[in-house]
């Protein structure tokens, strides 16, 4: 969920649009399933699903590779994959179905259905809308929260949506685009609100049983109990995330359950054939009920905000788009100057994307058990300029190019961060820098003390904990437990009387993934009681 939304900057906007018409089935590129093998081995992942519709028609639903290394466990068209924030175009559409039944309507203020929300600001709590919700201009910095369920985390969906109202805005209420995932979580509260159903139940009943998609999970324990799953997977020991070897990681170690309304679905090839064709059919299933209403897809692609766009390399120019926006739950851009509606979604262990064309009346998805996302970049430019009579060019070998330069630069940066720390301090014994603190949104940290020097643990979050080991000056590095969480730099800043004041963090790695948001957190000493 976290850095998953990244990985569809590169296909953008809603204007430039070249008109055409529908033009009759392409179907997929010839040799198509050896290209996905030639290219999924290479870049070693271990499972691949991939679903194509055309005109209403699934072209291509289909598995390849292993649900998970060591062994011979085949991934086929019912195999489900954690798909990432995907999904929350899924908790729209179940927005959608209520706004069809009159019960709410996209720009009714959120506190007309939760009294009790509330944002930092008043006035944003007044004013915030349902649409609001989804497209991304709240304020809140890039990833704002995102600790509240990153790793993983003990509290409510309810709990969590609470805390909000201690986040600190970075802008103004809808100046400009910040991704962020916590208020899909409010969002899937709403639902529960409104319907007296929980976002899970919800989803379950109301969209993947109505419409027939009999394998999606919306809840951890029924992915857990399916046996035809993919397992996560994720290079660890290379020097920071992304490098190294592929190895399987533990599946029940996954984000917080909380935020699922932001990204915690699990869905089959057969099934995302499905949710394609009901989107690119405006809300219409395939039995020709209605799922949802013509004007609720119609305000789903409809672009509410600009997204800034990144430079690309000379080698990806062709993908570079000329207008990037974001819709609900969707993004609205161009590729080449033809409309695109897509998605990428990213969970620890799971890559997905999911693209759609609909002046051609194509849409594709591909999932992916690791986290090497220059696969689906390359697949999807490559399918793209297959229904677009665009030149071949070889997209998944330049996508993959760029990624190993990315790593390397990642590598360096890490090495130089790190390189000459001050040789000095701690300024005052150990002893002083333990004790409980506490920051308004996220809870408390409580700093041990033991015989080999100091420990960390993050109580929100379970098995987040570990020790502090001395950096330079009164600011300690945190080695966790758990390897695969970012580490963060520890800062204890003194008063005049030379005790703890304040903890603030920053991450370790200059490229740590946006959700670990650690320069969001404000710690303050607990008062001790009396």
């Amino acid at each position: 969920m976290n850095s998953d939304h990244r990985l569809l900057k590169y296909v953008a906007a809603f204007v430039l649009i070249i008109p055409f018409s529908v033009s009759v089935t392409a179907k997929p590129p010839e040799n198509f399933d050896e290209r996905i093998e030639e290219v999924r081995q290479k870049a070693g992942v271990p499972g691949m699903a991939v679903a194509i519709v055309e005109q209403g028609e699934a072209t291509l639903v289909k598995g390849y590779g292993t649900r998970k290394l060591g062994g011979n466990w085949p991934v086929d068209e019912a195999t489900i994959f954690p798909t990432g924030s995907t999904g929350k175009a899924v908790t729209v559409a179940g927005l959608a179905l209520l706004v069809d039944q009159g019960m709410i309507d996209w720009d009714d203020k959120v506190i007309d259905h939760l009294p009790w929300f509330r944002m930092y600001d008043p006035y944003v709590t007044r004013e915030m809308t349902i649409r609001d919700l989804l497209v991304h201009r709240s304020g809140l910095g890039l990833g704002a929260g995102d600790l509240l369920f990153v790793p993983r985390t003990n509290l409510t969906r309810k709990e969590s949506v609470r805390r909000l109202a201690h986040i600190k805005p970075a802008t103004s209420f809808r100046y400009g685009y910040a991704y962020d995932n916590i208020l899909y979580m409010v969002a899937g509260q709403l639902i529960e609100e409104v319907t007296g159903q929980t976002w899970e139940d919800y989803i379950a009943e109301h969209i993947f049983a109505k419409a027939g998609m009999s394998d999606s999970t919306a809840a951890s324990e029924p992915r857990f109990a399916a046996e035809n799953r993919a397992f996560p997977h994720a290079r660890m020991n290379g020097g920071l995330r992304g490098a190294g070897d592929q190895e399987m990681l533990d599946e029940r170690d996954e984000l917080g359950r909380t935020a699922a309304p932001a990204g915690g679905l699990a869905l089959s090839a057969r099934d995302m054939a499905t949710w394609l064709k009901i989107q690119l059919a405006h809300g219409k299933m395939p039995n020709g009920e209605r799922l949802f209403s013509e004007q609720s897809s119609k305000e789903m692609w409809t672009p509410v905000v600009l997204q800034p766009i990144g430079d690309l390399p000379p080698s990806l120019a062709a993908a570079q788009p000329n207008f990037d926006t974001y819709a609900l739950g969707w993004d609205v851009s161009d590729y080449r100057g033809v409309k695109i509606v897509s998605h990428g979604g990213a969970v620890f262990g799971f890559q997905t994307v999911v693209a759609m064309i609909p002046g051609k009346d194509v849409g594709f998805a591909i999932m992916i058990n690791s986290e090497d996302g220059q696969v689906l970049r390359g697949m999807m430019s490559e399918l793209l300029d297959h229904y677009l009579d665009a030149p071949k060019s070889d997209w998944p070998e330049k996508w993959a190019a760029f990624r190993q330069q990315r790593i390397e630069k990642g590598l360096e940066l890490l090495k130089s961060s790190q390189a000459k720390p001050a040789k000095v301090g701690p300024s005052r014994s150990l002893d002083a820098y333990a004790g409980e603190y506490v920051d308004p949104w996220y809870g408390k940290i409580v700093v041990g003390r033991d015989k080999q020097g100091l420990t960390i643990d993050f109580t929100s979050t379970p098995r987040m904990n570990g020790r502090l080991e001395h950096y330079q000056y009164d600011s300690f590095v945190t080695r966790l437990t758990d390897k695969a969480i970012e580490p963060a730099v520890v800062t204890f800043s003194l008063d005049a009387e030379g005790a703890v004041d304040r903890v603030t963090m920053k991450p370790l790695s200059p490229i740590a993934d946006f959700s670990y948001d650690y320069q969001d957190l404000l710690f303050r000493p607990v008062a001790a009681k009396k």
